[in-house]
């Protein structure tokens, strides 16, 4: 029998002792913004874990949106991930790089579609590599398998979903951007943004989850006070932003580990809400 995945987060110890299991598959799910100007699937190419797959998120998206890796459809979703060798049944763990960002969009996405058999490598490849685990490189041609994927509307927020708040307040709206970004007073990243975050919600840097510059997320109770601290209320309902839709899965994982299976991610992030000029924004740190 297959080992249960440690839920959601695996460590790498636990990862390494269960590499090569037929149901267990790996896949690294690195993204850079673009300002970064550097291409993840190259890197890939140069360094992964054994047997990983490479889930590119900016792929596996709608292509008919113009906001950037917004979710595709549930079919669009199932025939990329089983092109990649993922059946419905197997157990998937998702990696990448700084701060977990992509991997738990990663793990997020599984989840939309149906699929709660997912982890996140608590650490990253950094730590990974900082331990001299295993490594591989080149191009893997992973044999397709079947999946099936059902769309979970209530994990995903859109923007009539986010409007909605502004008028209720009974719905959270925490914001994983940085503090600077979240009041205005530091650039986006992509040009035509205006500055400032959604009117009512909070600010949560996604990194304050974490141990310094540790890729480790910091232990349960360390994430409910970070969650207590910028404001949070534990029993009502939980929308998460960022720039694009993608720190902000790590708030998400963050309070799935505080028992919260019911955070709903809003896909169009500030990319959408801050581009548009019928959105009401709101500057400084409230």
């Amino acid at each position: 029998m297959s080992a249960r995945l440690p839920d959601p987060l695996v460590s790498t110890e636990w990862l390494a002792s269960h590499l090569g299991e037929p149901d267990l598959k790996v896949i690294d799910a690195t993204f850079y913004l673009p300002h970064l100007q550097r291409d993840a699937a190259a890197e890939f190419a140069q360094a992964h874990l054994p047997g990983a797959v490479f889930f590119d998120i900016e792929a596996i998206a709608d292509h008919a949106n113009p906001l950037p890796h917004m979710l595709p459809d549930a079919k669009a979703f199932a025939d990329a991930v089983g092109a990649l060798g993922i059946a419905a049944g197997d157990r998937v763990v998702a990696y990448g790089g700084r701060g977990l960002i992509a991997s738990a969009r990663a793990w997020w996405m599984f989840r939309v579609f149906g699929h709660d058999r997912v982890a996140v490598l608590d650490g990253g490849f950094a730590q990974w590599k900082r331990e001299g685990r295993a490594l591989e490189s080149g191009r893997p041609a992973p044999v397709p398998d079947r999946f099936a994927a059902s769309f979970r509307p209530e994990l995903v927020a859109d923007l009539g979903r986010v409007r909605d708040t502004l008028e209720g307040r009974e719905t959270q709206v925490v914001d994983a951007r940085s503090r600077g970004r979240f009041a205005g007073t530091e650039p986006e990243f992509r040009s035509g943004l205006r500055g400032g975050h959604i009117p009512g919600s909070v600010g949560l840097p996604y990194n304050e989850l974490f141990r310094g510059d540790d890729d480790a997320m910091l232990p349960a109770e360390q994430v409910a006070a970070a969650f207590a601290g910028a404001g949070l209320e534990p029993t009502r309902p939980v929308i998460t932003t960022c720039g694009s839709g993608v720190s902000a899965a790590v708030l998400a994982l963050g309070l799935y580990r505080l028992g919260r299976r019911d955070v709903a991610v809003y896909d169009g992030s500030w990319t959408e809400w801050g581009g548009r000029t019928d959105t009401p924004v709101a500057t400084g740190d409230r």
